[in-house]
């Protein structure tokens, strides 16, 4: 395993240490293995487990700058860690825990950076609107930042002229703790604020979707409701796949390199 380089600069340590990976995929052994790259800084690498924590170190070449780069175990396709966290749900104070929600509904989960902001109530106010939608579809919503219920609380009461957001239909969860947006991989560690991620979990509790956007980009909630119609096309037809766009009604595919040329000879 190695990008081979006349100029190699920079090796990495890597080892399998993560405490949501599945149980069927876990081990009990580390994996430890060596990269390098060059100056173009072109990587690649083989590994046997994707669930991983990477660690860049700079090799000893003298020269003084380096950086580090952890990246942790996707999330996707794992149980979704599970919380309990204070909330505000129709101008109250409830609790909200995630795996209460475990066979029974589908959770599109977003973060969003602070409250009394820009972007993040024109996300959030969209959610709220389409939250029939969702419910039809059997799926709670639930938003997440670091502020407080008292925050929470207090933006809900502001009009949405004057750039609150009036009563919302889904709850809003305190996390004060940063507890949550650590174990969801989307805390911005310097600011203490959590990046655009939102997670769709299904009803096992298992993450099947996650974006995660910078702060200034909002979300699309047209996307969300897609890729959720998507996820529970195929956990209903689990002999299908959907192609890219496909919206309910449309042509899906055969996983199969015969069947599926059906689907491309109608396209």
């Amino acid at each position: 395993m190695a990008c081979s380089s006349s100029s190699a600069t920079t090796t990495a340590l890597l080892s399998s240490s993560n405490p949501y990976i599945s149980p069927k995929s876990s081990s009990s052994s580390n994996v430890t293995q060596t990269l390098s790259f060059s100056k173009s800084n072109a990587v690649s690498f083989r590994s046997s487990s994707l669930r991983s924590a990477v660690t860049f170190r700079p090799a000893s070449t003298g020269r003084r700058n380096g950086f580090v780069v952890k990246a942790g175990l996707p999330l996707v396709g794992n149980k979704a860690p599970d919380f309990e966290a204070e909330a505000v749900f129709d101008q109250e104070f409830i609790k909200v825990k995630l795996s209460e929600y475990i066979g029974k509904k589908y959770v599109v989960l977003f973060f969003y950076p602070l409250d009394f902001t820009f972007v993040c109530p024109t996300e959030i106010t969209a959610f709220s609107d389409r939250y029939a939608e969702f419910e039809k579809l059997n799926t709670e919503v639930l938003g997440v930042s670091v502020d407080s219920v008292f925050s929470h609380l207090a933006w809900v009461q502001t009009d949405r002229k004057s750039g609150g957001l009036g009563d919302l239909n889904y709850p809003l969860i305190s996390d004060v703790t940063k507890s949550i947006s650590k174990a969801f991989n989307v805390l911005i560690d310097d600011q203490g604020v959590a990046l655009r991620g939102l997670f769709i979990i299904d009803k096992e509790g298992v993450i099947q979707h996650s974006t995660i956007n910078n702060l200034a980009i909002g979300r699309s909630v047209d996307e969300t409701m897609r890729t959720l119609q998507a996820l529970q096309f195929v956990q209903e037809n689990p002999d299908e796949v959907c192609p890219a766009g496909w919206k309910p009604g449309e042509k899906s595919m055969k996983p199969d390199p015969k069947l599926s040329k059906e689907y491309f000879a109608a396209i």
